[in-house]
């Protein structure tokens, strides 16, 4: 059976981890990498996106990562329970004009009993920047 520690359920030091941990797959920007935090019929929402699974998953950051360029992303805690831990985010990256963004939200996920994320919830609202405002390098 595939297990993704920490376990739930969580307390505040293994939810920090896990959101430490998330964080870090997604800066890789490698969808195979990130994908394995996931149940195999992972339920997603991003924005508007609605996926299921893991293989649409890969798709999806794909694509995402084709068109947000140096994107590099910093998740908090913000709470937690025993199996689900929502986080608030913000990210940068620039689109293939040069224009550069910096992308807001929070974040809803729900874990099964082997630590994979059986949900995610994600609500993202983008605000043009300028390079000069970055605030993440």
């Amino acid at each position: 059976m595939e297990q993704k520690p920490p376990l739930p359920p969580f307390n505040l030091i293994n939810a920090k981890q896990k959101v430490q941990m998330a964080e870090d797959a997604w800066n890789t920007r490698n969808p195979e990498i990130v994908s394995k935090a996931y149940t195999l019929d992972s339920e997603w929402r991003n924005r508007s996106t609605f996926l299921n699974g893991r293989e649409e998953i890969v798709k999806f950051l794909t694509k995402k990562w084709e068109d947000e360029h140096q994107y590099k992303l910093k998740k908090e805690l913000w709470a937690f329970t025993d199996n689900h831990i929502a986080v608030r985010f913000e990210y940068e990256f620039h689109n293939s004009d040069g224009q550069w963004f910096r992308a807001y939200g929070n974040e809803n996920w729900e874990f099964d009993e082997n630590g994979l994320m059986r949900k995610r919830y994600a609500s993202i609202n983008d605000v043009p920047i300028q390079e000069s405002e970055r605030r993440l390098k």
